[in-house]
């Protein structure tokens, strides 16, 4: 290619930094056109009876500990039966070790904790996006109250609680191994790494700028308005300039708000319907229930105030499909072993999802 050729975005390669966690992507959106013959998932239609009566999370149903859940009629929290970390187990002390040249490749910490369930509706069939305004509302009202309590357990109690990840996994294509609509929330002792990896970033960013990252993004993507999925009054989605996966996508506030906690009536009300509208736009896509891992970013329980100033409340979507309800991406290979790599840009994915419709359903249609 000579200096005088014409660089196109949509076609040619190149990288993308992604400042969050210093990184990089590379876009490589003429390989979107090559033959697909590999794996197909099989498409997920809303086929759930209401109530199942094998379902662990259902209302009234033994779970796989023995427990009986509550005929609950909103949402429901409780203690995961199967917790990735524990509050009670034996320290682990670096005194341990005592070989210099193992504490240099072997470090190990330990990490305590306790994880909960969050079933969004006693509604085996109901998914976030086919769930009443409401009862999203009543979903951020439940993230904000666990974020709030385990801080006072944590600050009253001594419960070693630092951080807690709020997330979910939906559809078996992202490892969701209940179809009943749920989430759940690891609460441990570290701030994990992708979450730390962010902070540093802010700080970094504060530092040699004088502002907060998030702040002035979203204040360049409002001027841009190429990658702006959808927008209200407190929130803002944009699918990253840097993003990774085929259809990710960014909700951030508008407002500095470093956590749940934070929120007003207004801006939970908000948070919800913008993203009721987002996960019905991805079911729209292709027609299927969507599957994605979502998560919340922000501030640690009881964060100081340099912490409070740092984070910026900020949700991450990241769906798995590329072409079609049965092709999805797969971060293998060069993905692997070099740095991610997507197959269209976040300007051409952002135009799919703006034209979609984000207030009826595609099931509501059938």
């Amino acid at each position: 290619m000579t200096r005088n050729s014409h660089f196109d975005f949509t076609d040619n390669s190149h990288r993308r930094y992604n400042p969050l966690t210093d990184s990089w992507v590379l876009v490589s959106p003429h390989r979107a056109k090559r033959p697909w013959l590999g794996q197909q998932e099989a498409i997920a239609k809303p086929t759930e009876p209401e109530f199942d009566s094998k379902c662990y999370l259902c209302p009234g149903n033994a779970r796989a500990s023995g427990e009986v859940n509550p005929k609950y009629t909103s949402t429901l929290i409780f203690s995961n039966d199967f917790p990735a970390v524990k509050l009670e187990q034996p320290r682990l002390y670096e005194d341990d070790y005592h070989n210099s040249l193992k504490r240099r490749f072997m470090k190990t910490q330990s990490v305590e904790g306790n994880c909960f369930v969050l079933c969004f509706s006693p509604k085996h069939n109901l998914t976030l996006p086919l769930l009443p305004l409401d009862d999203v509302v009543n979903v951020v009202e439940a993230w904000k109250k666990l974020y709030v309590d385990l801080g006072k357990e944590a600050k009253q109690n001594g419960k070693p609680y630092k951080y807690i990840q709020i997330f979910e996994n939906k559809g078996s294509a992202m490892g969701c191994s209940n179809p009943h609509p749920h989430g759940q929330a690891w609460c441990c002792s570290t701030v994990p790494s992708e979450v730390e990896k962010e902070f540093k970033s802010f700080a970094k960013y504060t530092s040699e700028h004088s502002g907060n990252l998030l702040a002035d993004y979203v204040a360049l993507e409002r001027k841009e308005r190429e990658r702006i999925v959808l927008e209200n009054d407190s929130f803002v989605v944009v699918v990253p300039y840097w993003a990774v996966w085929p259809f990710e996508t960014l909700v951030v506030s508008k407002a500095h708000l470093s956590s749940i906690a934070e929120f007003n009536d207004k801006q939970q009300r908000d948070l919800a319907s913008i993203v009721k509208k987002l996960t019905t736009k991805y079911d729209n896509l292709f027609e299927t229930s969507f599957p994605y891992s979502m998560g919340l970013h922000q501030a640690p329980l009881n964060a100081t105030q340099e912490e409070k100033n740092t984070a910026w409340f900020h949700m991450h979507f990241y769906p798995p499909l590329l072409r079609s309800a049965t092709v999805r991406k797969f971060l293998v290979g060069f993905e692997l072993l070099g740095e991610p790599q997507r197959d269209l840009t976040a300007e051409q994915a952002a135009k799919r999802l703006v034209d979609l419709d984000g207030d009826v359903h595609y099931a509501e249609k059938l």
